[in-house]
């Protein structure tokens, strides 16, 4: 039960986040980081340790996995993690789609990490670029055409329909103003055009058991006109209205972006740094209490420190994760020197444990093994 009551035992500093003298910072909440909270000021690093078991941080370079489809244009996204709400996949497409797909298990979100290229929709065609969210509802069919090079894609896919967060204090606009959407135009294509072999059209439908191939003797992408609230849509990150404070390192949940059943999207973007001396400017160790977390690390650096773009890290609910205890001292170290932290990390987390594909668990970089 949440309680106007918090209490304070032991040695502890005054200000929440900050003046730690020397302690580790170390949160146990629940629901996120909106429930019930006891921060924790250790002697030592609470992710100083050895793991052994499943139940264990996995950290992979997505450039050393081999989706299909980046070398096998008939190919498809490789299974990263999954669970019964989610399944999150990379994709590494480099060649025209020579079929038209509909994800049937789900509504599919998408964070563009390199590339560009064209979505053509039921709704009409999407561009998208660098740094977009691509949205497709549901068994909405759709074909993608990269421009020239491969475009790397994050793709979630949930079985819930994703929506924009409710409204909090900050009113509908901010971080995330659905105003800044691109939709699409209504734009048949006629029959002949695409990819048509002997006369048929194939609509691959991805789904749990599948795939099934439907072959039509018309074009697909037929439609004239639509109307309604289920649409296609792209938001690139520059929109974004990152909130920030002065004060005190913001929890993740003010940085969220979309959210369905179990599963809940954030961007961490590039922002003015805490400015107020003594403040930590770094999240503080916690161990996911009832979320598993994936962050998704796409470009930028944190106090000078590079971020390895394209990293994939893992933390399982239960167990303790964070900075580098270096990049902290660091950060306290040079909080003169640097006014911005300059990271872009893409962060998927979701109520259920996620499973690791045999993939992912072959590429892990074994930082806690």
């Amino acid at each position: 039960m949440e309680s106007f009551v918090h209490l304070r035992k032991g040695v502890t500093p005054k200000r929440l986040h900050a003046d730690l003298d020397g302690l580790k910072d170390d949160e146990l909440g629940r629901s996120g980081f909106v429930g019930r909270t006891a921060n924790m000021y250790r002697r030592n690093d609470p992710t100083a340790y050895r793991s052994a078991g499943p139940l264990r941080p996995v950290d992979v370079l997505s450039s050393e996995l081999k989706p299909s489809d980046g070398t096998d244009a008939h190919g498809g996204p490789l299974l990263m993690f999954s669970n019964l709400d989610c399944q999150v996949l990379l994709s590494r497409r480099s060649e025209p789609m020579p079929f038209f797909v509909r994800y049937v298990d789900g509504d599919l979100l998408s964070f563009v990490h390199s590339g560009s290229g064209t979505l053509e929709t039921e709704f009409g065609p999407l561009r998208y670029r660098e740094g977009d969210w691509v949205y497709v509802p549901k068994a909405c069919t759709w074909r993608q055409i990269p421009d020239d090079g491969a475009s790397t894609w994050l793709m979630v896919q949930a079985t819930d329909e994703f929506r924009v967060p409710p409204a909090g204090t900050l009113g509908r606009h901010f971080p995330f103003d659905p105003s800044q959407v691109e939709v699409p135009e209504p734009q048949p294509i006629d029959d002949g055009d695409g990819p048509v072999v002997d006369g048929e059209y194939e609509v691959r439908l991805i789904h749990d058991g599948g795939p099934t191939s439907l072959y039509y003797q018309h074009h697909p992408l037929d439609v004239e006109g639509w109307r309604g609230d289920n649409f296609p849509f792209t938001f690139n990150i520059a929109d974004y209205n990152v909130v920030t404070s002065d004060s005190v390192h913001l929890p993740p949940t003010v940085h969220l972006f979309m959210q369905a059943t179990g599963v809940y999207i954030m961007n961490f973007l590039p922002k003015r740094a805490e400015s107020v001396p003594g403040t930590e400017r770094t999240p503080w160790y916690h161990r996911n209490v009832d979320f598993d977390e994936i962050a998704f690390f796409h470009s930028g650096a944190l106090y000078g420190i590079p971020m390895p773009p394209g990293l994939v890290s893992h933390a399982p609910q239960g167990v303790h994760h964070g900075a580098p205890e270096k990049a902290r001292e660091r950060a306290r170290r040079k909080f003169d020197e640097y006014d911005r932290v300059d990271w872009t990390v893409i962060a998927v987390d979701t109520r259920r444990r996620l499973i690791p594909s045999p993939e992912i668990l072959a590429n892990d970089l074994g930082q806690h093994s």
